[in-house]
């Protein structure tokens, strides 16, 4: 993997990643950018004790342009783009519209191919070896920002799931602060830890699906479950079968196994409803362990933390949405209408 950093022509960075060593990188933005200026403020609610973003900036961001117009395709003569290059294989930069920016974060958007019309489901497995090197990479450099505690990669897929930009792409978000899901999960830590004398949960929950019904597919270095208790009617956990706390943790051999995995879990997710239905529209979410001070959470250490992928989609059946409605919106109480055990069925039913 080669690595050039450059910078746009508002001054935010915009960062190759190529799978040539000798490739060249030095096109420059000829847009006439004015420096960005956000308005992205965190603030917390008081009782909930968790914190929001307000970046009213972000209301005049790009949506929904034509394909010709996309600002994620390479430059091509006179049509400039936020990629000043003809070609790419890899590219991240800071997103133009950030949630978080400056002492509240940074947003990154990340660019999984240059074919506006492919999805992550067509890349070959050295192309998304190479964007699984790109969130390493870009997870190690955030983590040395003075503003950052933690580090989220991750996908949104389809229109149905809110997505204004239809170029294959993810995004990278810097937090300056433990995200409340990731919270939970390490006081879920911490208390089990107590009770049973320092046994791990995730190792414990690992164990309990490699057992059960639910395991999807699995590999030498990774497995992938319906987890018991799932939210969405088709969720897939992804879980690397040696613990680590982060991405910069797998070794080589998992690095050189995922491809092949994870591939074959979108490929499988686009069949779900059957031919001739279109693309499941998907969230893919990496969860990392902070690196800041875990002090609240007594008892529990960056190592006791699993890295791993949730990937699910907000369909539930052919030609219907499962809407987060009253239950879910309002008190945080799920209802799945797909039962964990038959969306691994179906799971195992679509492979390859």
């Amino acid at each position: 993997m080669k690595k050039t950093s450059t910078r746009l022509a508002d001054g935010r960075e915009l960062i190759y990643y190529d799978l040539r060593d000798d490739t060249v990188r030095d096109a420059v933005d000829r847009r006439p950018l004015e420096r960005t200026h956000t308005t992205s403020e965190v603030r917390r609610d008081p009782l909930l004790g968790d914190q929001v973003a307000i970046a009213s900036h972000r209301q005049g961001r790009t949506y929904h342009p034509p394909a010709d117009q996309c600002p994620l395709c390479p430059t091509q003569g006179d049509r400039l783009s936020e990629i000043p290059d003809s070609s790419y294989d890899v590219v991240v930069f800071e997103n133009r519209f950030p949630s978080l920016a400056g002492d509240s974060g940074r947003c990154e958007v990340v660019c999984f191919t240059s074919d506006h019309d492919a999805s992550f489901a067509s890349l070959t497995e050295e192309q998304a070896r190479l964007v699984l090197d790109a969130w390493t990479d870009r997870t190690s450099e955030l983590s040395h920002l003075p503003s950052v505690e933690q580090v989220f990669c991750f996908e949104n897929r389809g229109a149905e799931i809110g997505v204004t930009l239809g170029h294959p792409h993810g995004q990278i978000y810097a937090y300056p602060f433990t995200t409340p899901r990731t919270a939970l999960m390490l006081r879920s830590l911490a208390a089990h830890k107590e009770a049973t004398g320092g046994e791990n949960l995730f190792d414990a929950v690992l164990e309990r699906e490699l057992a059960d019904e639910r395991v999807v597919l699995e590999s030498e270095h990774w497995v992938a479950f319906v987890p018991y208790a799932a939210h969405w009617p088709y969720e897939v956990h992804l879980y690397p079968k040696r613990r680590v706390p982060d991405l910069l943790g797998l070794d080589e051999a998992a690095r050189s196994e995922f491809p092949q995995v994870y591939l074959e879990l979108l490929r499988r997710f686009d069949r779900i409803f059957g031919e001739g239905e279109p693309p499941t529209p998907y969230i893919a979410a990496w969860h990392q362990a902070p690196f800041g001070t875990l002090e609240e959470f007594e008892g529990v250490s960056r190592d006791d933390f699993a890295l791993h992928l949730e990937l699910f989609t907000i369909r539930r059946t052919s030609g219907k949405l499962k809407f987060l409605a009253g239950s879910e919106s309002g008190m945080s109480v799920f209802i799945n209408d797909v039962p964990p055990e038959r969306a691994a069925e179906r799971l195992r039913e679509v492979a390859s």
